[in-house]
């Protein structure tokens, strides 16, 4: 028998497959130059300013401005955004399901994602409107792995940290949610969730 209430996932490449390569692989052929691209231009810590409230114009202008020879590539990264979705992550997709369809919990995202993207998200996937709440770092103007977004869902839906299972891709997000008491998964495909889901009685 199973203590938790509530059921917390991150979306992008647990619930929906999210990759720059699906664009940048058709742009930037070059392995080298596409690494050098990911490294010093268009870097993951970029992309978090976005996915923590920046607007995407003033991310664009900003780095165009400081990296004037890479300017197409740059303004492609969010002008062709929804090319590097590459669909819904049906393993855990499933899981989802099966976890409503046991009526025990109740279902939150927090995830890092611009507000500005978010809605195109809201359209395309009908699971995201199966949670109970959505917890959205552009619109909170705060992201993981910083503590007070975790306790932004706790308190916005009355959960103490023991109440809930987390389920996160990026073992950094995994060690902040720990770190507050939060039970965690790392999760690194669809069949390893659900059998580490099970082993803790949730599903």
């Amino acid at each position: 028998m199973t203590h938790y209430k509530a059921i917390i996932f991150d979306l992008g490449n647990v619930l929906i497959d999210w990759n720059p390569n699906y664009l940048f692989d058709q742009i930037i052929p070059d392995p080298v130059k596409k690494k050098y691209f990911f490294d010093n231009i268009c870097t993951s810590d970029w992309n978090e300013e976005q996915d923590g409230g920046r607007l995407i114009k003033e991310a664009t202008e900003d780095l165009v401005n400081r990296h004037p020879e890479w300017k197409d590539y740059i303004e492609a990264y969010y002008t062709r955004w929804t090319e590097m979705l590459g669909g819904p992550i049906h393993g855990t997709v499933d899981i989802f399901r099966d976890l409503k369809n046991t009526g025990k919990y109740k279902f939150y995202a927090l995830t890092n994602w611009s507000a500005e993207l978010f809605p195109i998200a809201l359209e395309r996937y009908d699971f995201l409107h199966w949670f109970d709440g959505r917890v959205v770092s552009g619109e909170e103007k705060m992201r993981k792995p910083f503590p007070q977004f975790y306790q932004v869902l706790l308190d916005r839906y009355s959960l103490q940290p023991g109440d809930a299972v987390f389920i996160d891709d990026n073992f950094r997000n995994i060690k902040a949610a720990e770190a507050l008491g939060i039970p965690s998964i790392h999760f690194q495909s669809p069949e390893q969730l659900r059998q580490q889901l099970q082993e803790i009685n949730v599903l």
